[in-house]
Order: structure tokens, then sequence, then C-alpha cells
């Protein structure tokens, strides 16, 4: 994860029955020497169910099609899709799942549930989100992904570093 721009996260989870509030505040990009700052509250004591990765892609032949072409074309792009894929998933990809300990879904547009796809529609995609027992919350949006550059190592340290085991 880049160094050079500082992304506090602000997390509070209301109880389950009304939902969750968060604030993300991003600053311009610092002098070297800054440390970047990354603060969650309220997701501590939340029960972490597992994590849902959704590409910025719709699913099946088509869906898939569509994307490979874009990519190799240059008018689609989806970092969480390089993370996890190249011609076929990823080995190392199984094997931190494994080391997590946790689900780890993976969606398409296409096939989000209505929780998920209200999530996507207010951080976009491609993005990361751990299930807690109060719902939903944002772990790694777009540019956090991007900034992985499709290696799985880089994703887990990524993923520890925001949620520590």
């Amino acid at each position: 994860m880049s160094e050079d721009s500082i992304r506090i996260v602000r997390h509070r989870v209301d109880p389950p029955t009304s939902g969750r509030n968060d604030e993300a505040v991003t600053a311009e990009p610092e002098p070297a020497g800054v440390v970047r700052i990354r603060v969650k509250i309220g997701i501590v004591n939340q029960s972490v169910r597992g994590f849902v990765g959704v590409y910025r892609a719709d699913g099946g032949p088509i869906g898939e099609l569509r994307y490979v072409i874009g990519h190799m074309l240059g008018t689609a792009q989806c970092s969480l899709c390089d993370i996890t894929h190249t011609w076929r998933r990823k080995p190392e990809w199984d094997a931190m799942v494994a080391r997590l300990g946790v689900p780890f879904e993976l969606r398409h547009l296409n096939e989000m549930d209505a929780d998920l796809a209200a999530a996507v529609a207010e951080h976009g995609a491609p993005a990361v989100f751990t299930r807690t027992d109060a719902g939903l919350v944002l772990l790694l949006d777009a540019a956090e992904l991007d900034a992985v550059g499709g290696s799985v190592a880089d994703f887990e340290r990524a993923v520890r570093a925001t949620h520590p085991a």
C-alpha cells in the first residue's frame, strides 16, 4: 500500500437493526516521512464472519469474455481480478484464503445480494468488505486494491494491516 497519502477511515457500527454509518476522509499526498495512518473504530468488537470481494465485472461466460476482451483492449480494469487470477485462479490466492481462516467470498457485479449491492453502490467496485454481525464494513476500496499491484502477498499484508487476526 502506498505511503504517500493519508486515509483515515472511521467506522461507527450501530446496532444491527439500525445499520451502520461510515465516514472516510482522504488528505492530499504528504511530504516524505509522513506515516500513513488508518483508524477503524467499531469493528473491533464485532464478530468477523468472513470477507467478500466484489469484482468490477459481470460473471458468467459472456460477462467474463467481455472483461477479458476489454482488459486486452485496455477498456476494462479490475484490480481484484488481477489479484485473484491470471488466466485461471492463482494457487497462491487459495493458499492465502486458507491462512485467513474465515470464509472469503468472491462476487461479480451481477451476483450480489441486496446488502452487498447497497455497499457497492456506496463504495464502488472493486472492493473488499468484512462481514460482521452488524453487516458489511468496507475493508479495502478500489484505490487500495490498485496499490496492491496484483500481488496476492501484498493483498494479504493489506488485509492483515487493516484487520489484524
